[in-house]
């Protein structure tokens, strides 16, 4: 940038994102131009995340509008989340069992032990100190890795595949393809490692499901294996920042209670999550097998949906506003921030117990926690899809 350029606008904040009022289903676009139908109200975006008609697979066939104009991890057609019907059970069998919530609860006390390393070294660090850098990364980094079995070099890598994975369209797409042909390469030795020398870990616990269901191909192995390194640790350190930017910032008043409370903390962070989207786009893609109504309006065979769970999550017909922003109030429906349907979020969870445990320890080992610098100051990741602080100062 030359003296004489003016500045970019500063980002919005996730938590003051515009919502529009939730309607029928409408004609709308997708980035590139191509035709597409709307769908904002709560029970139409249920509807249409978990109708079998309504699919992710024909989003990607040789005809189909690009969703993309690189060729990011999000919509390869190997991921599981673009897979539909056997394909798709086939790939979540292999994972339905690790990430229930029985599972999630005997992980839960080394979690919290980490999470307490990690305010030990917060605690240690001269002020003010860079919570993301020192907390919101290191913290699913470190639960991913322990759970995947990975080593100092992948962790080392890992933010460097998370943004060519999840790349908004601003990074050349040579570079984007050769990140995600060294990730996939890792993905792959990963798969082979463990079939060798198998281990008390999540990979080599899918090579035995993956081996007991059968017909399933290396490939979306493959492609399972990168979406856990990189989902596993993005959305929850975008998450985790995103709630700590918006409650240090504008809900102080939480956080005596946040700390003292533990399932109160439980209630935030549900609220937080239905409340703070990861990224600025809205709509969750599928693609209509036949002409299904939806609202009252038929929505025509062929024709690309956008279901906005951010807009259905502030439905006033499910969702009241006068409690909307109540922290610490029960959700009144569940949240469509992990999805619905055949497609719903496996690692849901354990964002959840990750979050909670954070924030309610974070609160309660710093009480007087304060942001070192104006909300509106703040900067930003750029170049992907999740956006959270790329850093965020505060001190104790």
């Amino acid at each position: 940038m030359t003296a004489t350029e003016p500045a970019p606008p500063a980002q919005v904040p996730m938590h003051r994102l515009h919502f529009d009022v939730p309607g029928p289903p409408r004609p709308a676009e997708l980035p590139g131009g191509a035709p597409a139908w709307l769908v904002s109200r709560y029970a139409d975006v249920r509807q249409v995340l978990s109708d079998p008609r309504f699919g992710r697979a024909l989003l990607y066939a040789p005809d189909a509008p690009a969703l993309s104009d690189v060729p990011d991890l999000v919509n390869s057609p190997d991921l599981m989340f673009n897979q539909d019907g056997p394909d798709h059970l086939r790939l979540r069998r292999t994972l339905r069992r690790a990430f229930t919530p029985r599972a999630v609860a005997r992980w839960r006390p080394w979690i919290a032990a980490i999470v307490e390393d990690l305010l030990d070294r917060l605690e240690a660090s001269p002020q003010p100190v860079d919570v993301v850098a020192e907390f919101t990364l290191p913290l699913p980094v470190a639960v991913i890795s322990r759970l995947m079995g990975l080593d100092e070099p992948a962790r080392d890598r890992m933010r460097y595949w998370s943004e060519h994975a999840f790349s908004d369209g601003t990074h050349d797409s040579r570079q984007v393809a050769d990140a995600l042909a060294e990730f996939r390469a890792f993905g792959a030795d990963l798969l082979t490692e463990r079939r060798r020398a198998p281990g008390d870990d999540l990979i080599s616990g899918l090579v035995a499901a993956a081996d007991q269901e059968g017909g399933v191909p290396e490939s979306r192995l493959v492609g399972l294996v990168c979406g856990l390194v990189v989902g596993g640790h993005d959305s929850t350190m975008t998450m985790l920042g995103n709630a700590l930017l918006y409650l240090l910032g504008e809900r102080p008043e939480t956080w005596p209670r946040l700390g003292a409370d533990e399932q109160a903390a439980g209630h935030l962070v549900d609220r937080i999550i239905h409340l703070v989207p990861l990224g600025d786009d809205r709509g969750s893609a599928r693609h209509a097998a036949t002409d299904v109504e939806v609202g009252g309006v038929t929505i025509p065979a062929g024709a690309i949906v956008l279901a906005d769970c951010g807009m259905a999550n502030r439905d006033p017909e499910v969702f009241p506003p006068g409690t909307l922003h109540d922290l610490f109030a029960p959700l009144e429906a569940p949240t469509l921030s992990f999805g619905a349907g055949p497609h719903y979020c496996l690692g849901a969870w354990l964002a959840r117990t990750e979050l909670q445990l954070a924030l309610h320890r974070l609160a309660a080992r710093f009480p007087g926690l304060r942001l070192a610098e104006p909300v509106d100051t703040v900067s930003w990741r750029a170049g992907t899809t999740s956006r959270s602080p790329q850093r965020l100062s505060v001190s104790r």
